[in-house]
């Protein structure tokens, strides 16, 4: 068997929403014939304080580095994303380098913020075959 590509991917996140940050972690990670690299920055090992204003312009450097090498970048569309300032940067950043964008709605979720529908070349459900598709075709 021919060895898998390994997927380069920034899952966007806001630190205050993330436990369905984990539970598509986890999804990627238990998905069949599928190998991947994680280029985000969990909460758990934050860069620096993204509350502190004096820390933005650092924070910003930081997500523009963990985005220019990645295949795809993965928007996990629930509502907050309207609301947050870093997940509108990190969508910024995406698009400056061309990167491709997936939405994943969350579990349950009808409406899509506009912020990622505009942005997003795809948008999946919350299933890992979906999801797992959608990086295939999309990434770069």
């Amino acid at each position: 068997m021919p060895s898998l590509k390994t997927y380069d991917l920034f899952i966007s996140h806001a630190w205050k929403y993330n436990s369905e940050y984990y539970k598509l972690e986890g999804m990627l990670n238990d998905a069949s014939n599928f190998e991947w690299r994680n280029y985000s920055v969990p909460k758990h090992d934050p860069v620096l304080d993204p509350d502190d204003p004096t820390d933005r312009k650092t924070l910003l450097k930081e997500l523009d580095e963990q985005i220019r090498p990645v295949n795809c970048v993965l928007i996990l569309a629930g509502m907050y994303v309207s609301y947050s300032f870093w997940i509108q940067k990190e969508i910024e950043i995406a698009q400056t380098y061309g990167k491709p964008i997936i939405g994943i709605k969350p579990w349950g979720s009808e409406r899509v913020p506009s912020a990622v529908t505009e942005a997003a070349d795809e948008i999946v459900g919350w299933n890992t075959d979906s999801i797992v598709s959608a990086i295939r075709r999309q990434s770069i």
